[in-house]
Parts: C-alpha cells; structure tokens; sequence
C-alpha cells in the first residue's frame, strides 16, 4: 500500500472514525464514566479556578518559611472573614434591591410595555406597521404576557431551586477539600501528570509549565479586571443614580468574564431600567458603560494582562460564536482557556515535530558521510 504522507494521514483519520462508530455502538460502557465527569466536573473547576486565585499567596507565605498546610488555613480563614464581611456590608443592599426588583417586576413590564406603544404611534413606526404582518402592539403585548407568566409562575420553580440548592451544598462542601490538597501537593501532581506523556520527562514538565502559565495568566487576570470593572460599574450608576445600581454591577462584573461578548450582555438589563426611568437616564447609562469599556481596554486590561496569552480578537470572536451554539454560556467562557491551553500543546508538538525532522536529517547526512 502507498506509504506517503498523506495516505498515512488518510489512515489514522479512518482509524479515528471507527473508534468514534465503535464507541457510539456501545456507549453504555462510558454511561458510568459520563456520570463520574458530570458529578466532579464542577467541583474540580470551580477548585482549579480559586486554585490559581490562592497559589500567589500560599507560595509568598511559603517562601517566608511558613508550612504550607498553615499558609493553607490562613488563607482559608482569610477568605472566609473577607467574605463573611463583604456579606453583612453588602448582602443586605443586594437583598433589598434584588427583593424591590421582583415585587416592581410586573410594573417594569407594563412600563415598557406603555413606552413601546408610545414609540408605536409615532408617525415612523406608523408606515413601518403598514408593512408588517404583526404589529409592535402585538409583539408587545405577547412579550408581556410571557414575561407576566413567568413572573407569575416564579412559585412554581421551588423544585427546581431546591436542586439548584442542593448542588451548591455538595459543591460547597467538597470544593474546599480539592482546592486543600491541589494547593498542598501541586508539584508532585504535576509530576505524576508528566508521567502520563508520551514524552521525556524535561519537555513533559516544560509542557505543563507553559500550561500552568497560561492559565494563571489568564484566570488571575480576570478575576482582577472583572472585581475593577464592577466596581467602576458600581461607581458610575451610582453617580447617575440609576436604580438597582448595586446589582446591575454585580452584572457587569460576572459577564465581563465573557470577552468582547460580555459587556454587551451586562449593558442590556441597565439601559431596559435606565430606559423605564427616562430616555435621558438610558443614554448616561450608555455613556458610563462606554467610558467603563474604554478604561478597561486602554489601561487596565493592557496593564494587567498584556500579551501573555497572544490571542488575536477575531479569533475569540469566532471561538465565542462557534462555543456558544455548542454549549452555551459555560462553554462561552470555558473557549478562551481551553483555546489557550491546546494552543500550548498544539505549539509544543509542532516544535518536537520540527525537532524530530531536523535530527532525522542528521543522522541521515552521517550516514551518507559514513559511506
């Protein structure tokens, strides 16, 4: 049979094809499997991400000679006064915003409701009803219904909650026993991982450094552009005195994870309020996000996370579309580090291949000398 490059390629793609119909044929076998990775998936990741958010610490106490499983307490006990803190300063003002927010729901519906049928009968939406088969009027009134129904229905979901409720226990309870013991013995796992490449034990290690690095980078910085664009957030709906100031920023904090898509995402819920109080309330709602993005990224993004990942913005662009019809908003903002990361190996492999090929022409060329 040829033996080219390309009909060798041909091979291992049929091969490849096979074990996927083989394992679709008797993929009861990974039923047991699939339930291990779906019940651990979200402990381990909500550990690895605080992992890489703790690690900072625990090697600056460690290297000022404190045990680690003591630095390791400290931070825990850090982390649970900080928070305990942040909930009695905050956690009442969420709670009252967030409780007026549900019980102003049904008027903020009839609101927009009222406004959309105001800018119906302005004379440009006028003609642009001639040519309608349904009127603003109509899909109005079918979008308030819908959001009065599920307002109304809230009651309906506590079975719903309650599982919600009950993951978040599990997680609670098993996410700090990971992170424990991923801060605890990080380097010798990262050295029985190495063990599982097929590789030798130096470019395993650089490898799982680059990795490391990468993700660090990226998830550390993150964390701090998101904690300073909702404080940013917060300071300027509160200068504009925008109602539920406090939870819009919360918002605009946690979908500023999703680049490029995520400050869009946090805009929308602020203008619909903005727009409900005044249409002049909606354009400075506008002009504090505007002024927001541009901090962030001309001066704290730059300055905080650089280059290091070397990502060009189409190309997360694209990851974000083609991730979000995949999977969602998870998979939205798991694209850029999974990209990040096979990135990493993709380049690495290239670079032993190239390695490979350049010793291959070496030996051969002693060879040919030898003869």
């Amino acid at each position: 049979m040829p033996d080219s490059k390309y009909f060798r390629m041909g091979y291992a793609i049929i091969i490849i094809l096979v074990i996927i119909m083989l394992a679709v044929k008797v993929q009861f076998i990974f039923t047991p499997l699939v339930i291990i990775f779906q019940t651990l998936f979200f402990p381990f990741l909500i550990a690895g991400v605080i992992f890489y958010l703790f690690r900072p610490t625990v090697l600056y106490l460690n290297q000022k000679r404190v045990p680690k499983t003591l630095s390791i307490l400290v931070i825990y006990v850090l982390f649970i006064g900080i928070g305990t803190l942040l909930f009695f300063l905050i956690g009442p003002e969420i709670q009252k915003q967030f409780k007026t927010l549900i019980d102003n729901a049904p008027g903020i519906i009839e609101t927009l409701q009222t406004k959309a049928n105001e800018i119906r009968q302005s004379s440009w939406m006028s003609r642009f009803e001639e040519n309608s088969n349904m009127t603003v009027e109509q899909a109005t009134a079918q979008i308030s219904d819908y959001l009065k129904s599920n307002v109304s229905n809230i009651g309906n979901g506590i079975t719903g909650v309650i599982g919600i409720i009950s993951s978040l226990a599990t997680i609670i309870v098993t996410v700090p026993f990971i992170l424990f013991y991923l801060l605890k013995d990080s380097e010798g796992l990262s050295a029985k991982i190495a063990r599982f490449f097929p590789l030798k034990s130096n470019e395993s290690k650089k490898i799982l450094k680059d990795m490391d690095s990468a993700l660090s980078s990226y998830i550390q910085g993150q964390a701090i552009i998101c904690l300073i664009v909702g404080i940013m957030m917060y300071i300027g709906y509160l200068i504009i005195g925008v109602n539920y100031s406090l939870i819009l920023a919360i918002v605009a904090m946690f979908t500023n994870v999703i680049p490029f898509i995520g400050p869009f995402l946090a805009i929308i819920p602020a203008l619909i309020i903005g727009f409900i109080d005044s249409p002049f309330m909606a354009v400075k709602v506008l002009i504090v996000a505007i002024i927001v993005q541009q901090i962030d990224g001309n001066i704290s993004s730059p300055l905080i996370m650089g280059r290091k990942l070397d990502v060009h913005p189409l190309t997360i662009i694209l990851l974000l579309l083609v991730a979000g019809s995949m999977g969602g908003l998870l998979f939205m903002i798991l694209a850029v580090p999974v990209y990040a990361v096979l990135k990493v190996i993709v380049s690495h492999i290239y670079r032993l291949y190239q390695l490979h090929k350049i010793q291959k022409k070496q030996v051969l060329k002693i060879e040919e000398d030898g003869r």
